[in-house]
């Protein structure tokens, strides 16, 4: 198995369906509850830091471009903090993109973040990381279609070993990758 099956499709990716889903009736207890799971399952400082950031972050872009009605960015600055998922829910929204899109762009992303690791770290190459991106396209729209039919109490990120690894990397004294 691997992150994107057991972590990515099994509960960020439905997380982020049900904020798109959220924020498109306007519904604020909805995106309070499925932003505070987000941010509790976030079982190391350096995961729950990275969403943060990066949320808060694309939310200070989506207030300044002002791309959001009054009533949406309400829903989305109510919130004491922001992951990166209820940010970018709340951006496909204003933007009309439609949910399965900006499911599969935000797949899309994660997976593209992963192999410019790879790219980065090993000697991979450009052009080699392009057809790893290409070769799992299969795998992302399998996990888009899992995302959007799990029930509530399917939801689950049970990845033992990533948290441990995270765990250590957060303490190490140099890292190449801050996440």
């Amino acid at each position: 198995m691997t992150s994107l099956q057991e972590v990515v499709a099994y509960f960020e990716a439905p997380i982020f369906w049900r904020l798109l889903e959220a924020f498109a009736t306007r519904d604020a207890d909805a995106v309070t509850l499925w932003n505070e799971r987000f941010i509790a399952a976030r079982d190391t400082a350096e995961f729950r830091a990275e969403t943060i950031q990066m949320g808060y972050s694309l939310g200070k872009l989506v207030a300044e471009l002002g791309i959001c009605d009054a009533e949406l960015l309400a829903l989305l600055q109510q919130q004491a903090e922001l992951p990166l998922p209820t940010t970018l829910a709340c951006a496909a929204v204003a933007l009309a993109v439609p949910a399965e899109a900006a499911l599969l762009g935000m797949l899309f992303s994660w997976a593209e973040n992963q192999v410019l690791v790879c790219v980065k770290s090993v000697p991979l190459g450009q052009v080699a990381g392009q057809r790893l991106l290409l070769s799992l396209r299969p795998a992302l729209e399998e996990a888009s279609r899992i995302a959007q039919g799990l029930s509530d109490d399917a939801l689950s990120n049970w990845a033992p070993g990533l948290s441990l690894l995270s765990m250590q990397h957060e303490i190490q004294y140099s890292r190449l990758y801050r996440s």
